[in-house]
C-alpha cells in the first residue's frame, strides 16, 4: 500500500468518525472539540498530501494552515456562542 492510499483511508476513517458523532445528537463539549480537531487533521492531511504543500517552503503551508485554523476556530466560537436575539 502506497502512501496516497493510507491517507486515503485515514481521510475516509476520520470523516466516518466526524458523521457518526454529529449522528449521536450528543452535542457536549468534548463532542464538540472532537469534531472539530478530526475536522483540523483531515485539513491537514488534505493541504500537506493532496495539495502537495509539504514540501514547500513554511511560509506557504503556514498560510493555509492558518487560514484552516482561524475558520474552524470560527465555527467553534459560532456554536459556543450563538448571535443573541436582539431585543
Amino acid at each position: 500500500m502506497n502512501k496516497s492510499t493510507a491517507i486515503y483511508i485515514s481521510l475516509l476513517f476520520l470523516t466516518s468518525l466526524t458523521y457518526f458523532l454529529g449522528q449521536s445528537e450528543t452535542f457536549t463539549l468534548p463532542f464538540i472539540i472532537l469534531v472539530l480537531i478530526t475536522t483540523f487533521v483531515k485539513g491537514q492531511l488534505i493541504i500537506d498530501y493532496f495539495m502537495e504543500l509539504r514540501n514547500v517552503t513554511l511560509k506557504y503551508r503556514l498560510f493555509v494552515s492558518i487560514w484552516l485554523f482561524l475558520v474552524i476556530s470560527l465555527i467553534g466560537i459560532s456554536y459556543f456562542f450563538p448571535i443573541l436575539p436582539s431585543a
